[in-house]
């Protein structure tokens, strides 16, 4: 199954994919949920290169990328993946005009059974939720970044 989102942002594919980088440092969704009370840095605190196999959102590793333009995360953490089963996120940003859209592809394997067909589609509406605040938080922190250039 593969579950999209997307949003434009103000902002050029090298500054956007910056702050995907910031996802190694907390997860930019709604924090009383995904980041335990934590509120997610509103600058970047991480600017050094991303590589393969650091961990983001404290729950994935960066399985391959390409500068400015994806990252590919794997769900590694044990306990996540007993809540939520195997999953890749893939994260693009594709120039578009003087914007760029950032997009979201969420893969999951083939369920096997009802009960993991369930437990998908489940996770495709929390999914939703999750992936809009997180979309929309980074398109806000891009678009002042870019502002302050």
């Amino acid at each position: 199954m593969l579950l999209s989102r997307a949003v434009r942002v103000r902002a050029e594919p090298p500054v956007v994919f910056g702050w995907l980088g910031q996802l190694r440092v907390a997860p930019y969704s709604y924090d009383l949920i995904d980041n335990r009370g934590r509120r997610s840095p509103p600058i970047m605190t991480r600017t050094d290169p991303i590589v393969t196999g650091q961990t983001f959102a404290e729950i994935f590793t960066l399985t391959s990328f390409e500068p400015d333009r994806s990252i590919t995360l794997e769900l590694t953490d044990r306990a996540a993946l007993v809540a939520f089963g195997p999953l890749t996120i893939v994260y693009r940003t594709l120039p578009d005009g003087a914007c760029t859209v950032l997009r979201c592809d969420l893969l999951l394997p083939r369920p096997r059974n009802r009960l993991e067909r369930l437990r998908q589609l489940l996770l495709a509406w929390g999914d939703l939720v999750m992936m809009r605040r997180q979309l929309l938080n980074l398109r806000r922190l891009s678009e002042r970044t870019a502002s302050l250039a």
